[in-house]
């Protein structure tokens, strides 16, 4: 069962939102100083929305 809270998103949700894959986001979070932190819910990871965005446009992807 997919844990549902408004603003915020899993793994498969925050890599369609920034056009990558789930191991990406993963790696990033790893990674990356300046990407947004997860909540845990439990083992479940939530990147909050509007940082994902916020990232996302500080950090375009080659070609947009």
């Amino acid at each position: 069962m997919a844990i549902k809270i408004p603003g915020y998103e899993d793994a498969e949700q925050a890599a369609a939102r920034l056009k990558v894959t789930v191991q990406h986001v993963y790696n990033l979070n790893s990674s990356r100083d300046d990407f947004p932190k997860p909540v845990y819910v439990g083992r479940t990871p939530l990147w909050p929305v509007d940082r994902l965005d916020a990232w996302r446009a500080a950090h375009p992807k080659p070609g947009n």
